[in-house]
């Protein structure tokens, strides 16, 4: 994945499941109960995938779910092993996990194995993991590689069941001389998915008045729905759009983003008075024209300000998953969010790089024209950009999705365009020619015919034939 990475695929493909995955992963981290391992969802919460059958592949509850990713943390790693003095450096992480139910009759989830990896520059510094010692109890043995695990003195027991499903439980370190540092493993994989947020493709519809206490939320939420009380929060910040830009106050940016994208003239958000925490957003859609409620403008632009919030207002080192982010929005706004896009990941604030990462899913070739074109342009920007479409079939008529990579060369050329990528457009081109060739053949026949038959008898225009004073 790079700065800006994108899913193209057809309907119902399957290229909503990585961030679902994703979002189902972080709210099993947040949930206070250390002992369920996947947490499908509730009615509140950004997705919800079902049980575990509806969950696997195939709904084969036999089957496994088995996976795996790496990541840089904000900070290096090191590890000091406290028997050897031997140091650990690592500046990334990697995680696999696979998880199933006990047995096919029993719904309750296991984990079979976690394994965490520390790399440094590409070579592996260190391995460990738990893999379940047997189906009885839910007891696991550990395993370390290039790192000489000490056991404490005392009887031998295996360690029970991991937390949630990646994290070592407190028995490990007791287990352990030299393991404490499991638990920072840990605490890594905790701020990874704490830096993740995620919006929805369907947002709230607008509002007239909107509530604020003054508290500062996490980010718009999943539908946009505090995308004002967001904004309102960021007033203060000062966001620069690339390495010695001026950097330019938030309010100013978001409005100057909706102008470009050729959706509004000017935006402000105002207290409808002193003594109530209400406030409503004003909108003028030309420089001409007066101030309208946002309910009183296109859809367009009250479902993409939550994007645009949700982009500047994130913290530095946010991965946002976006869910069509250009839904509602006519063909050339659709090619200006890709430029704000590209702005995104080029913002900083206080003098540093927001290190802002975007996972989109997206339907819109305008938007990935623009990214091609930008591209083109740039000297950088290909290696910023990475592209995938998921193909429904699978492979070779084996079942399931396939996910293929679209490598973006420097040119904005995609290398390998799938077939129908947004549906068949030179088809579309040709068919019409023929049909439009075939119509003119058969008009012109009928001309020919009605002329011999009623010499006299004015005749009625055609395109291409000028009458009087033309």
């Amino acid at each position: 994945m790079a700065p800006i990475t994108l899913f193209f695929g057809t309907n119902s493909s399957g290229k909503s499941s990585i961030g679902h995955f994703l979002m189902m992963l972080k709210q099993t981290m947040e949930l206070a109960d250390r002992k369920v391992i996947f947490y499908p969802g509730g009615r509140n919460t950004a997705v919800q995938l079902g049980s575990y059958r509806e969950m696997v592949f195939g709904r084969d509850p036999a089957r496994r779910i088995a996976f795996e990713y790496r990541w840089a943390p904000r900070e290096p790693l090191t590890i000091e092993d406290p028997v050897s003095g031997e140091v650990y450096p690592g500046d990334e992480i990697g995680f696999r996990a696979q998880v199933g139910q006990v047995d096919r009759d029993r719904p309750a989830l296991v984990v079979d194995r976690l394994e965490y990896a520390v790399w440094q520059e590409g070579e592996l510094s260190l391995s460990i993991g738990m893999e379940r010692a047997g189906s009885a109890k839910p007891e696991y043995k550990v395993e370390a590689q290039r790192y000489a695990l000490k056991r404490n003195p005392g009887r031998a027991w295996n360690p029970g069941a991991p937390v949630h499903f990646y994290g070592f439980p407190d028995e490990v370190r007791s287990y352990y001389q030299n393991a404490g540092f499991v638990q920072d493993l840990n605490l890594q994989h905790e701020l990874l998915f704490r830096s993740i947020a995620y919006l929805g493709p369907l947002r709230t519809r607008p509002e007239r008045l909107y509530t604020w206490s003054g508290l500062e939320p996490e980010g718009v939420g999943f539908a946009g729905e505090n995308a004002i009380a967001a904004f309102l929060a960021a007033r203060g910040r000062e966001i620069s759009l690339g390495y010695r830009k001026r950097a330019r106050p938030f309010e100013e940016i978001i409005a100057t983003k909706l102008q470009e994208m050729g959706l509004i003239e000017d935006f402000k958000v105002s207290p409808i008075s002193e003594q109530r925490q209400e406030y409503e957003v004003k909108v003028r859609v030309t420089a001409a024209g007066g101030w309208v409620d946002l309910p009183d403008v296109g859809f367009g632009v009250s479902q993409v300000l939550p994007v645009l919030v949700q982009a500047f207002c994130a913290p530095p080192g946010t991965i946002i998953i976006m869910e069509q982010p250009e839904i509602h929005l006519h063909p050339s706004a659709q090619a200006a969010l890709a430029d704000v896009m590209i702005d995104v990941i080029h913002s900083r604030e206080g003098g540093e790089d927001r290190n802002i990462q975007l996972i989109i899913e997206s339907h819109s070739e305008h938007f990935l024209r623009r990214l091609q074109r930008r591209i083109a342009e740039s000297e950088t920007l290909h290696e910023k950009v990475a592209a995938y479409f998921v193909h429904a079939g699978g492979r070779a008529g084996k079942p399931g999705a396939r996910l293929e990579n679209l490598p973006i060369d420097e040119y904005g050329n995609i290398l390998n365009w799938p077939e129908n990528f947004f549906g068949d457009e030179m088809g579309d081109i040709t068919s019409q020619a023929k049909a439009a060739l075939h119509k003119r053949l058969r008009q012109g026949r009928a001309r020919g015919t009605s002329g011999e038959q009623g010499k006299g008898r004015p005749g009625r225009m055609t395109p291409g034939e000028r009458g009087p004073g033309e």
